[in-house]
This record gives structure tokens, C-alpha cells and sequence, in this order.
């Protein structure tokens, strides 16, 4: 046994180091980005109006979750339409996007994941704000009467520390993870058998993308941190990553959970990222073989 977990983990180390430069290039590029622009994102994000489902999409892609919890502020205060809101949080990938960039078997999928993920989360916004407006409760809408800067959503801003601190920060904490489930993996194939885990995953058939979109509903970047690694070791199908990135939308669910006092509106949009994503899933999965 102690034989068999020090085998799994030198393999994990193996497996997960060379993934490091690639990871702190990457959290460098998203830490300059959030310190630069991150008011002028928010600005275009507030000021789409009742088309800021399109803004909110491609704002959403952006590999971090510090604007699905935006997001969630600025919906709770009137500021954006719900239609926006599910935009972002659908588009949302969280750490998943750089994880699999710091992969180059996986850059192939990269573009297809976030210009899926982007036309899923337009789509998604403008169903709910343009046609269902007309049938859903008026209370879901009410009026968007607040400012942008009337909200504070800065509360996980590290703007005291520097770009390369923060970057370096968020990279040993991935990595971390990263090491983690490979290791959990790792070990569960080694004890199970990959071949049976993997066809039991498979097996699942449309089930697959739903038990995943489950997953990704998790407000925390384990979540994305774990499809992630199952889609590398091949034990999901590239639909039901994209089931679960759909739905998840990083802590932004939680933020939601936390800032918005009507919990109907809560659980409606939560549930229609559960559905969303799990629809965007099996749909991929018929098509992507």
C-alpha cells in the first residue's frame, strides 16, 4: 500500500510540474489585466443595458472569478438585467481555462471550450431578457435603477500586493490542487483500474454531462480544477466539461446566495445553469464523438 501511494504520487509530481511556468504566465497576464482594466471591464459591464448579456459573455470568459462575483453584486443591486447575469456566470470558467492552457495536448480544445462557452452565455442572456421577459414574474427583472459605483466589489482585490506576488499566489495554490486530484486520480485508478473507471464514466451516456453540471455548480474552483483534470485523463467527454464549466461560475453562485435577499430569483438561476449547462452537454456530446 505505502509501495502503491508513493508510486502515485511521484507520478503526480511528474505529471503536474511541468505545468508551472505555463501557469504563472498565465495568472501574470489575468493579474495585469484585473489591475489595469478592471474598471473599465466593469463599466461595460454595468452599461450594457438590456444587451449587456453580449459585454457580460466575453467579459465572462476571461479565466477568473472575480467578475461572476461582480456579477452578482451588480445584479442585486438593479444594475444589470438577469439576462447578464447568466451570461457571465454560463461563461464563466474560473481556473480551468488556465490549467488547460498549462497543458499543450489541450490547446486544440481551448478555442472551441471559450467561443462555446461564449455563444452559450449569449444565447442564454438573450433568451432570458428579450423572449421569456414576457413570461417570467416581473419581480425576476424590477427595475435597474442603480450605479455601478454605488457597489463595492472589491472585496477580494489584492490591490495592496504586487502583480507578481498575486500571480505567484494563485499559481501554488492551483498547483496545489492540481497535485491534489492528480494524486486522487491517480490513486483511484491505480486501486479501481483506469479502464474500469473510465468506461464507467463513459457508460453514462447523457447522465455524464448532468452528474458534471452538478459539479461545476460547486461555487469554489476545485470544481473547475477537477473536470479539468478528468477531461485530461480522458474519464469525461469534452461535453461534459462544458456541462460543468456551464454551470459553474466560480463564487459567484455563493456571492449570489450572500447579496441577493430574494432567494426564489436565487434558486430560479441556479437552476437554470444546472439545466443549461447540462442541455449544452448532452448536445456536444451527440455532436462531438
Amino acid at each position: 500500500m505505502t509501495h502503491m501511494i508513493f508510486h502515485v504520487l511521484t507520478h503526480a509530481f511528474e505529471d503536474s510540474l511541468p505545468m508551472l511556468p505555463f501557469l504563472f504566465l498565465a495568472y501574470l497576464l489575468i493579474e495585469w489585466l484585473e489591475r489595469h482594466h478592471g474598471e473599465r471591464i466593469e463599466r461595460a459591464l454595468a452599461g450594457g443595458g438590456r444587451w449587456g448579456f453580449v459585454p457580460g459573455a466575453v467579459l465572462g470568459c476571461v479565466p477568473q472569478c472575480g467578475f461572476s462575483a461582480l456579477a452578482a453584486n451588480l445584479y442585486a443591486s438593479r444594475v444589470i438585467t438577469p439576462g447578464t447575469l447568466l451570461a457571465v456566470f454560463v461563461a464563466t470558467s474560473d481556473e480551468a481555462v488556465p490549467l488547460l492552457a498549462a497543458e499543450p495536448g489541450m490547446w486544440g480544445a481551448l478555442p472551441l471550450l471559450l467561443g462555446g462557452k461564449v455563444a452559450a452565455g449569449v444565447a442564454a442572456g438573450f433568451l432570458l431578457d428579450v423572449p421569456l421577459r414576457r413570461v417570467l414574474p416581473a419581480g425576476l427583472y424590477g427595475g435597474y435603477a442603480g450605479h455601478a459605483d454605488e457597489v463595492d466589489c472589491h472585496e477580494e482585490h489584492e490591490e495592496h500586493s504586487g502583480i507578481l506576488l498575486a500571480a505567484l499566489r494563485h499559481t501554488v495554490e492551483i498547483f496545489l490542487f492540481i497535485l491534489l486530484f492528480s494524486f486522487l486520480i491517480g490513486l483511484a485508478f491505480e486501486w479501481i483500474g483506469e479502464a474500469a473507471i473510465t468506461a464507467f464514466l463513459l457508460n453514462m451516456g447523457v447522465f455524464q454531462p448532468m452528474a458534471a453540471a452538478l459539479v461545476g455548480l460547486i461555487p469554489n474552483c476545485a470544481s473547475s480544477v477537477l473536470l479539468a483534470q478528468l477531461y485530461a485523463q480522458g474519464a469525461i467527454s469534452f461535453g461534459s466539461l462544458f456541462a460543468g464549466l456551464c454551470a459553474g461560475a466560480g463564487i459567484g453562485l455563493a456571492v449570489l446566495w450572500r447579496v441577493n435577499p430574494s432567494w426564489k430569483q436565487n434558486l430560479f438561476m441556479t437552476g437554470l445553469l444546472w439545466a443549461g449547462g447540462s442541455l449544452c452537454g448532452i448536445l456536444l456530446q451527440w455532436v462531438i464523438i
